[in-house]
């Protein structure tokens, strides 16, 4: 009897097979170059390898077929793209905005909030989180990420000399700590280990995340609860909602407790700074206390509430991590246009009395080009991936509709086709002469179109308050050398081993 169901699930997964390459689907995806692929597996075999391997695959491919490239993993066909204008294509359109099935390894973790869900859903959260970031709410999100910012210098300073960093922790400490303060209004600074605890699981999300994309035999959900990874997933996915599920229903009892006060001086005016003073400590909004709030007219449950926090809490904290990473990384390396920072920093920070605020953040234009420069070189988000509404043209190829596609940001952001010296760190380059001219869909961090980051400027803030204080009171200095930079695939472009930073003070 079992002899007879494997015969029948082999037999019916050739098929398969036979009828996905050979269906119309199948061959307008023939004429598209590609890895090398095998029957049944396809370019998976390709993947069987360690994570940094694996990056250097994908790359080495991107690169060699150019510009359109198509891998297959098992019955799935993905098709790389780095062309500008296939990238304008997909973006611009309000077609083409549902994210592709590789979006449905982050679905245990993150269910359907802004990042993963689709149609009408996603239109309405969209609109609804949209005044979250409006300009009076966000000053008072910029406030907690100053405070960070300065945080995270005053505990170098307390080592009175020269620190060594591995940057990646010591960065995610802070931006773990911002982004739990304006997501949920909560501060984890004397919270024990479970920043720590925290921090572990999403990094080892990331990786599971991967591991599954790579593996098609664990693409289907019960294959992948029963394979030691999924088990390990679990694990991890308790910690995560167990936090958020337990700082939502804090919330909403201390809003009941408060006969909905806070959330009522929400609604009426969001011109003010609503904030109200707890003993000594101001309590600030929180996007928390707006979906709440939402919820009561909205009708929002609790679970669409936390996939919404858990989605801004990854969101916001891991991507920004890296791009502050990136940034520190390369202005150690590069002391002319670090001093030039300082600076610009010194300059600001002399004018406000010896503080930074949101409007003097917004005078550091040079680091900001800065910013945008390191995101050129390191996107955070080192690609994205939607399904195709209808067969679109890219190049001189048609790839057909319910195709996946990857819009491969990390690839397009170097090409020396539109990048001259892509590999050289130059923030002149986002001057506005020097942009006048540029394709806009050959610079896309925070993506473009209908589904673009909703939090792309509070990202920039964040960085901005990280790196300002830093440069203000210390030299940075280079420990590992980025021509020795090694990546490995992630769901954010993330470095296979410690990255580390040399921070001297300034006398």
């Amino acid at each position: 009897m079992i002899i007879t169901i494997l015969l029948l699930l082999i037999l019916y997964i050739i098929l398969y097979d036979f009828y996905v390459h050979h269906n119309r689907s199948g061959r307008l995806l023939r004429s598209i170059p590609g890895a090398p692929s095998i029957p049944i597996l396809g370019s998976a075999l390709l993947l069987q390898c360690s994570q940094e391997e694996s990056w250097l695959v994908l790359r080495y491919f991107a690169d060699k077929i150019y510009p359109v490239t198509k891998f297959w993993v098992g019955p799935v066909c993905i098709i790389f793209l780095r062309h500008p204008d296939d990238l304008k294509t997909i973006l611009s359109s309000t077609k083409h905005i549902e994210k592709s099935r590789l979006y449905d390894t982050l679905r245990p973790w993150l269910n359907d909030g802004l990042l993963t869900s689709k149609g009408s859903k996603w239109h309405t959260r969209r609109k609804l989180l949209t005044p979250t970031f409006h300009f009076h709410i966000l000053r008072q999100f910029v406030e907690v990420l100053i405070e960070e910012g300065n945080h995270m210098t005053n505990s170098l300073k307390q080592s009175e000399g020269t620190v060594v960093k591995d940057l990646i922790p010591f960065v995610s400490e802070y931006t773990l700590n911002a982004i739990c303060e304006t997501a949920m209004g909560i501060s984890l600074r004397n919270c024990d280990m479970f920043p720590e605890r925290y921090r572990k699981s999403v990094y080892n999300m990331g990786n599971f995340i991967i591991h599954r994309m790579s593996n098609p035999w664990l693409h289907s959900d019960w294959m992948f609860a029963l394979s030691p990874t999924g088990r390990k997933q679990a694990e991890m996915l308790k910690i995560l909602h167990g936090f958020t599920e337990k700082v939502i229903k804090e919330r909403k009892l201390y809003h009941e407790h408060t006969e909905d006060r806070y959330l009522k001086t929400i609604e009426s005016d969001t011109s003010t700074d609503n904030v109200e003073v707890i003993g000594t400590r101001k309590k600030r909004l929180a996007m928390l206390d707006l979906l709440i709030a939402a919820s009561r007219e909205h009708h929002i449950t609790d679970l669409d509430i936390r996939e919404e926090v858990d989605t801004f809490m990854f969101e916001g904290h891991d991507t920004t991590a890296m791009g502050v990473c990136f940034a520190l990384l390369l202005l150690a390396e590069h002391k002319d246009i670090q001093d030039r920072v300082r600076i610009e920093v010194d300059d600001v920070i002399k004018d406000n009395e010896g503080k930074l605020t949101m409007a003097s953040l917004q005078k550091l234009s040079y680091l900001e080009r800065c910013l945008k420069e390191s995101l050129r070189l390191y996107p955070s988000v080192p690609w994205i991936s939607r399904k195709l509404a209808e067969d679109i043209k890219c190049q001189s190829y048609i790839v057909p509709s319910n195709t996946h596609v990857i819009l491969d940001i990390y690839a397009v952001q170097r090409d020396p086709h539109y990048w001259p010296n892509p590999d050289v760190f130059d923030p002149d380059r986002f001057l506005p002469d020097r942009m006048q001219n540029r394709h806009p869909f050959c610079y896309v961090p925070f993506s473009a179109g209908p589904r673009n980051c909703i939090g792309q400027r509070f990202g920039m803030y964040e960085m901005k308050a990280m790196i300002a204080p830093l440069v203000h009171h210390f030299y940075l200095e280079p420990v590992d050398s980025l021509k020795n930079l090694k990546i490995k695939s992630d769901v954010i472009l993330r470095p296979a081993h410690p990255v580390r930073v040399k921070f001297v003070p300034i006398k």
